[in-house]
């Protein structure tokens, strides 16, 4: 190592701030016995955090972890905890509370809060006092990807003086470091200008692009696991095997007016134009897969014309659309969650977050946005760790739209390896972080008796 880099490191180490603990200890028998061992493991680092994200891959637990970590903040506080999630998530949050033995209770009003686990939707924040709860829960804790969304900046203020702090999303976009500084800044952590001064260096000319310094990365990322656990499975822990496999994915593609899609560049107002042109061709695709099965099916769309389009020709179907009231949109989803509804038709960006329909494994996209995210996340919501089926995924595009799907698989393969590469960074600093934790908040169990030394007794006497 050259003498430049030495000192550089150096310098690094002496500014670099370990996230503080502001959390307190329980035993480890004071948790749901339904956990396993690493999620018993994190939520036990977590209460000792005090402030701390959880990112978990779909299907981890995530819910369940978080009640855990809000029950022992009410316990400990005796104030209430807010827990806010995405439109439906909360019923299946309160839902999930009673099937392991803690009550939640969904909110929509200041007047109905519990001194206890509370819950309501994010559109909702602006009717409760946030100084009312000891402790806030962030589900699908993404929603503060923009670092200048309006609902990002309004949770940051909102619980800046809120003593217990829970985020909890899927492993983030490893290349949004944006993402990261925001969740880090709700947490009381670090501001998201003041990593980006110590770890970052503008890329280029273009000031909205950041690239970690050379010398910073490992620094990063250690400091990163000081305050977030990164998990894709458990096995990467250390954890023995839960059966955390998932299923294989069927990828299907179906081309509606051609036998490849066109390899001519387009721009965004020949592609919708393309989509247009399309969408009854898509639509009957799509339709005549739903109706040749009595099984579920969870169809995705951009348009509302196609979503119009879908509900006519899918039997026995229903759409959720961004207009409908929230009741009739909860209710809609739930009754999919519980088998009632055969065909359901929506947008990524209502349902893509949160769901856990791994009671479903067929679905559709009747064509697709350049959104990778959006496309993940929707995926995920019946491809998951509890899934049991295979799960069968169509995507259905006309040909003129370009190389869509191409598109997206070149995404979706950058960031398999670098959310691999953040959870390798992180896995020994995390591992590290959990097995000391637990080693501090180990119960003292005398089973041995004390006898004093013999010239003790003899100065006794």
């Amino acid at each position: 190592m050259d003498t430049a880099q030495n000192d550089y490191e150096m310098f690094i180490a002496k500014k670099e701030r370990p996230a503080d603990d502001y959390g307190f200890k329980i035993s480890m028998g004071s948790l749901p016995s339904a956990l396993f061992d690493f999620q018993r493991d994190i939520v036990h680092w977590a209460l000792a955090k005090g402030r701390a994200a959880i990112f978990a891959d779909c299907g981890l637990g995530k819910t369940l972890m978080q009640l855990a970590w809000a029950d022992q903040v009410h316990q400990h506080t005796g104030r209430p905890v807010l827990i806010l999630a995405p439109l439906a998530v909360a019923s299946q949050t309160a839902q999930e509370g009673r099937r392991f033995g803690i009550k939640a209770c969904v909110v929509e009003r200041p007047d109905e809060v519990i001194n206890g686990i509370n819950i309501t939707n994010y559109d909702k924040l602006d009717r409760f006092d946030a100084g009312a709860f000891a402790g806030v829960v962030l589900d699908e804790s993404s929603i503060l990807k923009s670092f200048t969304g309006k609902v990002r900046t309004a949770l940051i203020n909102a619980f800046c003086r809120t003593p217990y702090r829970l985020a909890c999303t899927a492993t983030p976009a490893p290349n949004d470091y944006m993402e990261l500084g925001n969740h880090a800044e709700f947490l009381g952590v670090m501001t998201r200008t003041e990593m980006l001064s110590m770890f970052f260096v503008h890329d280029g000319g273009d000031t909205s692009k950041w690239r970690l310094k050379g010398h910073a990365e490992k620094s990063f990322w250690h400091w990163m696991a000081g305050w977030a656990v990164v998990l894709d499975n458990p096995v990467s822990l250390g954890y023995q095997d839960e059966g955390y496999e998932l299923p294989e994915l069927r990828m299907h593609e179906i081309i509606v007016d051609g036998d490849a899609p066109t390899q001519e560049k387009l721009t965004l107002t020949q592609r919708r134009k393309a989509r247009k042109e399309s969408l009854e061709a898509r639509c009957k695709a799509a339709a005549d897969l739903v109706n040749a099965s009595h099984e579920q099916w969870l169809v995705w769309c951009d348009l509302n014309a196609e979503s119009e389009e879908l509900h006519k020709l899918c039997q026995m179907s229903r759409q959720v659309r961004g207009s409908d009231k929230s009741q009739y949109k909860s209710s809609t989803m739930m009754g999919f969650s519980i088998g009632v509804l055969k065909c359901l038709i929506t947008k990524p960006s209502i349902a893509g977050f949160g769901m856990n329909w791994q009671n479903c494994h067929h679905m559709i996209f009747v064509g697709l946005s350049d959104s990778y995210e959006q496309y993940y996340q929707a995926v995920r919501r019946c491809w998951r760790f509890g899934q049991t089926h295979p799960v069968d995924v169509y995507i259905i595009i006309s040909a003129k739209e370009g190389c869509v799907k191409e598109n997206i698989e070149r995404k979706e393969a950058d960031a398999i390896n670098m959310r691999q590469k953040m959870a390798a960074l992180t896995r020994e600093s995390v591992k590290e972080n959990l097995s000391r934790t637990t080693r501090i908040m180990s119960v003292y169990q005398p089973d041995v008796p004390m006898r004093l030394p013999d010239w003790k007794e003899m100065e006794a006497v």
